[in-house]
């Protein structure tokens, strides 16, 4: 009779987990967080924007049609580090001890890393880290110093720094796969996060994909040549547009400044020379013989106004898309192996940016401010396991939801003040109920880089409201009649009342989030 009994009960065990897609040899949930770096929505074909068509991403599409992709998807404030900072813990910048590029980040905190640590998982992190400490809460680690070099980087491990020739997207997956297949202990569930510098500024492109776009014009923004006329201080004080842009570090003029380096401004004065240094030589003929006659071409021209601000914009989108185009190869290359090494069924992959890009949008190069292309994010979540695949998901998401998620797919309990919420929820039914409305936003660096003015917000559905507290400017945006966001219509009457609720909608999250009133 036990024996009867025994039978049965090991046939309900293997119809629940053959039910949730879970294979019975091997049932352990494995996490692959895969982060890149200034990775624009825009710039993903998998979310249809005028990139799709000539630099699709197939590898990354691939993950956004076995699981879900998120429309809305926001940060809650764009900027490298606090970001990165965000996705650990869980927890706002005001919280998590990360607000600006200054700070160096507090690894003894609860992150997702220590938690599944003392859970029974193995966690590794491999390429960029950029919080200022070594990471902690990682049983194997091998980080860039501070935001590393696309060529022939640095690398820093518990032993020490060692070169690692080659180029660096293709270098940490190749840390990230040989942890994979050879140093991870295979009887533990493992949590490893990949760091991609790319396609972070100034966007060096691997050698092969130096004049892959040279044929093809880039499109441009509608609002490439906004003037900002509509906006107040918060935004003309801005440094960030492409006319504004130095073009030695952003335009790989090498070959004009070694010649005449007061010709062009350079940000730093020597940033050029460091990345070209770390070109080896036959990498430094590639590029030569790439750019020189680019760049000759380009300086005989003598452009000048709108003229130059298109041929800038045409280097610049060229150069990003060649490092996009690696980082999607790579990608591939890593799930490839993941399918192979049989671990692609319960593996649970996201994909993300640590915010979004401005590319040419309102004129401007870089992220930083509450818009659109800055504040929003790719996030593409995939499991075999998890049944929904190709859905779409319009709910409003943030980063502070990336540790909730990933400690409720392992099984494993989430601390209660984690603020995020769970996305679970809708990675297996592909909406959840009674979620939320809003979204809270705070940008902390000024003075900083590109002299971006501090600002809070809230965002709904269709309405977005920002704050530059310290001069008292209001933004208000209506996201379904102007996506674009080339209109403030705050003082527009016909809003007074959204603008009201949105008001008392940004105090409700500040309480709800335990935001300082001194939280400048």
């Amino acid at each position: 009779m036990k024996t009867r009994i025994l039978k049965y009960s090991l046939l309900i065990v293997f119809y629940a987990f053959s039910f949730l897609g879970i294979s019975q040899s091997n049932s352990q949930k494995n996490i692959i967080l895969i982060i890149t770096d200034d990775h624009a929505y825009q710039a993903i074909s998998a979310y249809n924007h005028r990139l799709a068509n000539i630099a699709p991403t197939p590898n990354i599409d691939k993950l956004a049609n076995s699981g879900v992709r998120f429309e809305r998807s926001y940060v809650g404030n764009s900027i490298c580090a606090p970001s990165r900072a965000t996705m650990l813990t869980g927890k706002h910048s005001h919280l998590n001890g990360i607000k600006t590029l200054k700070e160096k980040f507090d690894g003894s905190q609860p992150t997702i890393a220590n938690i599944l640590q003392k859970n029974g998982y193995e966690t590794s992190f491999f390429g960029k880290w950029h919080l200022k400490n070594s990471p902690e809460g990682f049983s194997n680690w091998d980080v860039l110093i501070g935001q590393g070099d696309y060529y022939n980087s640095d690398f820093k491990t518990k032993e020490g720094v060692t070169r690692s020739e080659g180029y660096v997207t293709d270098v940490i997956t190749d840390k990230a796969i040989n942890w994979l297949d050879a140093e991870r202990e295979k009887e533990k569930p493992f949590m490893m996060i990949v760091g991609h510098k790319a396609p972070h500024a100034n966007w060096l492109p691997p050698v092969k994909y130096l004049t892959t776009f040279d044929a093809i014009e880039i499109p441009e923004p509608t609002n490439l040549f906004d003037d900002h006329s509509g906006n107040g201080l918060g935004v003309k004080e801005t440094d960030m547009t492409i006319g504004e842009m130095p073009m030695g570090w952003y335009c790989q003029l090498w070959s004009e400044m070694k010649e005449k380096p007061n010709r062009y401004e350079d940000f730093g004065g020597t940033l050029w020379k460091r990345a070209y240094g770390r070109l080896s030589n036959e990498e430094k003929a590639s590029f030569d013989k790439v750019f020189n006659p680019k760049n000759e071409a380009f300086l005989k021209a003598n452009l000048k106004g709108e003229d130059l601000i298109r041929w800038k914009y045409q280097r610049i989108m060229k150069n990003y898309l060649g490092c996009v185009k690696s980082v999607d190869d790579n990608v591939g290359r890593l799930m490839d192996y993941v399918k192979t090494a049989g671990l692609e069924e319960n593996t649970l992959v996201i994909y993300v940016s640590d915010q979004g890009l401005f590319l040419g949008e309102h004129g401007w190069y870089d992220k930083r401010m509450m818009y659109e292309e800055a504040f929003r994010t790719p996030l593409i979540v995939s499991c075999p396991s998890i049944r929904t695949k190709g859905i779409v998901s319009k709910q409003l998401v943030q980063n502070i939801d990336y540790a909730p998620t990933i400690l409720d797919f392992a099984g494993v309990e989430i601390p209660s003040d984690m603020q995020g919420e769970s996305l679970v929820p809708i990675l297996s039914k592909g909406k959840a109920k009674n979620w939320r409305k809003s979204l809270y936003y705070q940008y902390y660096d000024y003075p900083g880089g590109h002299d971006i003015h501090k600002h809070q917000g809230v965002v709904t559905k269709r309405f977005k409201l920002i704050y530059f507290y310290e001069i008292g400017e209001w933004e208000f945006y209506d996201l379904k009649k102007d996506p674009s966001e080339m209109k403030n219509q705050y003082k527009n009457s016909i809003y007074k009342k959204e603008i009201a609720l949105l008001k008392k909608e940004l105090n409700k999250l500040q309480k709800m989030y335990n935001v300082p009133k001194n939280n400048l």
